[in-house]
């Protein structure tokens, strides 16, 4: 039994049929209105009965505003302001990085909103949002009187002006999620009380054509409604239902069903490279990996650290304004290293730390007669990998080790060249053996990871990237042995797969000076910064 159903075979391009759905926090009371912010990189989201909103980054969830207005959906502006849906005030709000805020719609012909519900931003700046009444019912909002005698779908002008109203209003009883298509030309509205969802075209001047039934029938014997909508980059829609999330073709064919375990109020696409789907689900916060990401949303190209889903983009490591380029390389002892003053996020950094084991680099081991062992210790690459695995895990920044092991013969090593079959010769890396065990000061500490391997690369055959993607990690710091084969290999091939690649040389060794020099001047300058430990640990402090 797959936990998600594709009722397409499209369904299984767009997420794995088993992928788990990931409780990030719990114990809420009914949280709504996800948001990811793209240069931050956390998501807020909103608490309507609690009155309280929150965020998630990687040190877990906090309040960050309480009241709030008993708010509901939520998204950014291309200039990073936080739209916001406050059921409390029946008005739809700004609020502005420095704490200002502004009300951009409270009344239509006079009369109070009901309680705008979700709200989305076009690429010419217009705003488009939803106005049911459950914002004036106890629990999810204030109980009041209704002002306006229908539930309407209305837009704000590109700077400003009052709220148009967009439909027939008597179209809907309770207009609720909605969604641009990707190029912009649709507007997608659900009604969570008439278990539909309407798509209108957009006319040249921003109002709707007439409405069509997109998808009906969005019913079923477990919990949830049509309620929080979002559109992919390929147009699949994809929309709170029973169960759990229903996604639809273009077409408005249903091609799946994502299963999560409670019942789902929204979700919103965010993570490294858009590709994490956020659920606000009752009482607890989830998140699932798919293939793919959201429609590109103004805000989404905004800040250092957004990117395209589609193209996976990913957002490189920030640097100081007028300083140089992480990739400007200087030299430092005859080693090409990048010039000062760049910055890595350790929220989204990793430290590898590869074959630091007694065969590899140490006096007594495999290949000690290679010139390792004292190259290693020309490099005091021991005692300087150690040094910034205690300040990674310091500050928060997973250490991965990653171990080269065998069992004793080395089968199901292919013998291909000449580094496995000197391997085999020497009975070296041998699991439960001295030579195959970590180095003294680099052992694996409480809270690490560890890696197993049987080729050059950390990634090949290994679980490294489901632990960076576990992690939300896309920039890799790699540390260990040897420079110009294992650091080198996995240096190239987590640049080819997106990841930024860093390489504190001092922190690395191999057989000798002349290899290492050569590695790290020339074939890892094109694929990762190469630097030094103290600059690593300079560029995550205070990040």
């Amino acid at each position: 039994m797959t936990t998600h159903t594709a009722v397409q075979p499209g369904f299984a391009e767009l997420i794995d049929l088993w992928e788990p759905v990931r409780q990030l926090g719990t114990g809420f009371e009914f949280c709504e209105g996800p948001i990811w912010h793209p240069a931050e990189r956390h998501l807020l989201f909103s608490d309507m009965p609690g009155d309280v909103r929150r965020r998630w980054d990687r040190n877990g969830v906090r309040e960050v505003r309480r009241p709030a207005n008993k708010c509901n959906g939520m998204t950014y502006d291309a200039a990073l302001d936080l739209i916001v849906c406050e059921h409390a005030t029946s008005s739809l709000v700004r609020e502005r990085p420095d704490g200002r805020s502004e009300v951009i719609a409270s009344h239509f012909e006079g009369m109070e909103l009901n309680s705008p519900n979700d709200v989305v931003v076009k690429s010419d700046g217009a705003i488009y949002f939803s106005d049911p009444w459950y914002g004036r019912m106890p629990v999810f909002g204030v109980e009041r009187p209704r002002q306006l005698g229908f539930q309407g779908v209305y837009r704000i002008p590109p700077g400003g002006g009052a709220p148009q109203l967009l439909v027939d209003r008597y179209l809907f009883d309770q207009p609720n999620g909605l969604c641009f298509c990707p190029t912009e030309d649709r507007l997608f509205v659900n009604d969570t009380v008439q278990h539909n969802i309407r798509v209108f075209d957009i006319l040249p001047d921003g109002r709707l054509g007439a409405p069509r039934i997109f998808a009906s029938g969005i019913v079923g014997s477990e919990p949830g409604v049509p309620d929080g909508m979002k559109c992919d980059a390929r147009g699949n829609i994809w929309v709170t239902a029973p169960g759990g999330v229903w996604v639809y073709s273009i077409e408005g064919e249903l091609i799946g069903k994502l299963r999560v375990p409670e019942l789902v109020g929204n979700l919103t696409w965010g993570g490294p490279d858009w590709r994490t789907l956020f659920l606000t689900a009752s009482h607890s916060l989830y998140a699932v990996e798919t293939k793919v990401g959201p429609r590109i949303e103004p805000y989404m190209k905004a800040g250092k650290a957004a990117g395209g889903s589609e193209s996976r983009r990913r957002a490189a490591p920030e640097r100081r304004d007028a300083d140089p380029s992480p990739a400007a390389s200087v030299p430092v002892n005859g080693v090409k290293k990048a010039a000062a003053g760049y910055r890595l996020d350790p929220s989204r950094c990793a430290l590898i730390v590869q074959d630091m084991q007694n065969d590899v680099v140490m006096e007594g081991g495999a290949f000690a007669s290679s010139g390792s062992p004292e190259h290693c210790r020309q490099q005091n690459a021991i005692a300087n990998a150690a040094r910034l695995a205690r300040t990674a895990r310091s500050r928060g920044i997973p250490v991965i080790h990653v171990w080269f092991v065998v069992e004793a013969g080395t089968p199901g090593v292919t013998m291909n060249a000449p580094l496995f079959e000197g391997l085999a010769d020497a009975g070296a890396l041998v699991r439960g053996t001295w030579g195959a065990a970590p180095v003294p000061g680099l052992e694996a500490q409480a809270g690490d990871h560890v890696v197993e391997k049987q080729r050059m690369s950390a990634w090949e055959g290994t679980r490294l990237e489901t632990v960076l993607k576990a992690l939300g990690r896309d920039i890799v710091v790699v540390t260990g042995a040897w420079t110009n084969m294992s650091i080198e290999h996995t240096a190239r091939t987590g640049a080819d797969k997106g990841y930024f690649m860093v390489v504190p040389e001092d922190a690395c060794s191999t057989m000798n000076a002349e290899w290492h020099t050569a590695s790290v001047n020339y074939a890892l300058q094109n694929v990762a910064i190469v630097t030094d430990v103290d600059a690593v640990i300079a560029a995550t402090a205070g990040a």
